[in-house]
């Protein structure tokens, strides 16, 4: 007997307020906690399918929710954002089904209902939110007081890190592009994009008044970026990769690497 293929959920993203920052932008606001249970249609719906003639040409809906929030119009990242399931009705179409297989275009939706905005960064998305909160602000001002510390040191330091392994953990460059790759298989890129924006951001915001040196900075942000990418797949990849994008090296004593 043939199995019924499985029903597709499609997903759109908007801040806090419901509105699609895109309609917004074009002066068209479609606010879709207002029509929750209704069929919307698209304000102003372009002529040419399927091609962009305006900030806001279509509704672009995602059935991957680990890449919803790529494309928004959503600037800086912020959190929270809302997560809505729709269905688009009406003719669809899509820029492009080989680059862009979930992602799906339409000038008509009908808005079912909100649900948890956590997938949206990631399977792993409560916890890595909960980083961010929780153990980010705790770290930011250790991380770049050790750079300021001893700029040179550090320096070196990371350097072995992103070039070097030893033979408990992999070398960091090599484990930052096994991360992307993960994301990308997954369907998580945007996911990832978007965490590690909330990550650096939260630094940003913690070490504007502490004096650091950019160099310090900088360094703290790239330290929470890859924490908060090995949180989001720590479920998926080794301690071998993870201790690397934790940088455990990096917050132990010098030691020496393996040739």
């Amino acid at each position: 007997m043939a199995r019924k293929p499985k029903p597709v959920t499609w997903y759109i993203a908007t801040p806090a307020d419901g509105i699609i920052e895109r309609s917004r932008k074009t002066g068209t606001p479609v606010n879709l906690a207002d029509n929750v249970g209704q069929v919307i249609d698209h304000p102003s719906p372009c002529a040419n399918l399927w091609f962009d003639e305006s900030e806001f040409s279509y509704f672009r809906m995602d059935k991957r929710v680990g890449e919803v929030l790529e494309d928004t119009g959503i600037w800086p990242a912020v959190w929270p954002i809302r997560l809505w399931t729709v269905q688009p009705l009406g003719e669809t179409g899509n820029w492009s089904h080989h680059h862009y297989p979930y992602r799906l275009l339409s000038h008509q939706i009908r808005v079912l209902e909100e649900t948890d905005p956590l997938p949206a960064l990631g399977a792993n998305g409560r916890e890595v939110l909960d980083v961010i909160r929780r153990q980010i602000p705790d770290r930011a001002a250790r991380w770049a007081a050790d750079w300021d510390t001893d700029p040179q040191g550090m320096e070196e330091r990371r350097r072995n890190w992103r070039l070097c392994g030893t033979r408990d953990i992999g070398r960091g460059e090599w484990a930052q592009a096994v991360a992307d790759l993960t994301s990308y298989s997954h369907r998580e890129s945007a996911a990832q994009r978007w965490a590690e924006h909330l990550a650096t951001n939260t630094v940003d915001r913690l070490l504007a008044a502490g004096g650091f040196s950019q160099d310090a900075v900088d360094y703290a942000r790239s330290r929470a970026a890859d924490l908060i990418v090995a949180t989001q797949h720590q479920a998926r990849l080794d301690t071998y990769v993870l201790d690397a994008l934790r940088g455990v090296r990096l917050d132990s004593a010098p030691s020496t690497v393996a040739a």
